[in-house]
């Protein structure tokens, strides 16, 4: 097998990998109490995120970066990522007691739909703009704060189905609570902060359309 194949066959290993994700996790309902499913679902993402750190490392060692893996990489990322986040806000993870006290906080994973809309939209914007970008001839890859925000989300995703795995409810000093909810909102305020320079460097790109993105 060629080299230059390598890194895009990790790629599309990985979104395979999602969609196994996505199957597995499909299985756990909090009320059930299977949290057994969360440490195989766990265990998968890992996987599927030491992919990611495999093909950008080969990549760059074998200099074969391409348009393929320019554009399709951070794309499975995303569906990696947001799909992990649309599951941790949804039913599955509902805390049936916390419904019925009346409680506001009712997510056992601290995801809630609106931070999915946040990061759904910041997802988007940067698509749009990379697209756009591409189109004119302009390379527009990932930059440092798009994989910032990636490395947080693939530290922080595991993280959070580690604890919900371990049930915060379970804690009496509810310490697991907290870092979980820190945890969320960190993993939300990155990803939005990460997509300003894109924002920016696409404003430049426009001005000088010999610029690339860094």
């Amino acid at each position: 097998m060629q080299q230059q194949h390598i890194p895009n066959l990790l790629t599309m290993a990985r979104l395979g990998l999602a969609g196994i994700f996505f199957l597995v996790i499909n299985q756990y309902r909090y009320s059930i109490g299977n949290s057994a499913i969360l440490w195989v679902a766990m265990g998968i993402y890992i996987v599927a995120a030491l992919t990611d750190i495999a093909d950008g490392y080969l990549a760059r060692r074998w200099r074969v970066e391409s348009t393929f893996g320019r554009i399709m990489d951070p794309f499975v990322d995303k569906v990696l990522n947001i799909g992990a986040f649309i599951y941790l806000a949804g039913s599955r993870f509902v805390d049936p007691q916390a419904v019925t006290d009346g409680d506001f906080f009712t997510m056992i994973s601290g995801v809630y739909p609106w931070m999915v809309a946040i990061v759904l939209s910041r997802e988007l914007l940067v698509t749009g703009i990379r697209g756009e970008m591409e189109a004119q001839g302009i390379e527009f890859g990932a930059n440092v704060f798009g994989k910032i925000k990636t490395l947080v989300q693939c530290i922080g995703i595991p993280f959070l189905i580690g604890i919900v795995a371990l049930d915060p409810k379970a804690d009496p000093w509810q310490w697991t609570a907290w870092v979980r909810d820190i945890w969320v909102y960190s993993i939300v305020a990155i990803t939005v902060l990460s997509g300003i320079p894109y924002v920016m460097n696409a404003r430049k790109a426009v001005q000088q359309p010999t610029m690339t993105s860094k």
